[in-house]
């Protein structure tokens, strides 16, 4: 049986430190979207860190050369809405290449299921690497039934990324899409009774738009 993708912990002390202050129960929203920007621009190179390049000319003040660049216009960012946005600009101001894509989901309060509204993707995915964006990995069942659906397009590769993530939710994910890595800044201790990741940070979109 093949090992599932790796679980990568970004454990760099920037992301750490600034995890520590998002999680801090009295922070203002604009503190929060400050810093999860902030913290989407660290991670982004962690995430990017093996993606494809191609080599280019072009010319110093002393002579041409042929210099790498990340295929950029080949990478997607799939946000998982509507707490996806808040990743999204950090990973673009380090990828501005990148096409964006939308997956609409919510979370039946009762049942937990995801329940999907909205899915738009760049034309020819084929020919791009994924890279899914949602900061809460809590039950997984959001986070598998987006990769469901992005599969259905066969991009070249797909990676998840997470801000924060629950033992059952990288399960999940782990035990439905075994050839997608993951990429978190902590795997907190558990799940509550509502379905919230403990410690965590509470709900995410919420705390990014204020609405709660």
């Amino acid at each position: 049986m093949t090992s599932p993708a790796p679980v990568h912990v970004v454990d760099h002390p920037l992301v750490q430190h600034k995890l520590t202050l998002l999680r801090k129960k009295d922070l203002s929203t604009s503190s929060f979207r400050r810093l999860l920007h902030e913290i989407s621009m660290l991670m982004a190179y962690e995430v990017t860190r093996d993606m494809p390049t191609q080599m280019i000319e072009i010319e110093t003040p002393l002579e041409k050369m042929q210099s790498p660049v990340i295929e950029g216009r080949k990478t997607v960012f799939v946000v998982v809405m509507r707490a996806g946005s808040g990743f999204l600009d950090g990973m673009l101001e380090v990828v501005p290449g990148a096409r964006v894509g939308h997956i609409g989901l919510y979370r039946d309060p009762k049942t937990l299921v995801a329940v999907e509204y909205y899915f738009k993707m760049p034309h020819d995915m084929d020919e791009r690497d994924a890279i899914v964006l949602d900061p809460m990995l809590a039950t997984g069942n959001s986070a598998v039934a987006a990769v469901d659906r992005l599969k259905e397009t066969r991009p070249k590769s797909i990676r998840f990324v997470s801000l924060v993530a629950a033992p059952e939710g990288v399960d999940n994910m782990q035990r439905h899409h075994p050839d997608v890595p993951i990429f978190t800044a902590a795997i907190d201790r558990e799940l509550n009774d509502h379905g919230y990741i403990v410690p965590g940070l509470g709900d995410a979109g919420d705390r990014l738009f204020g609405t709660k």
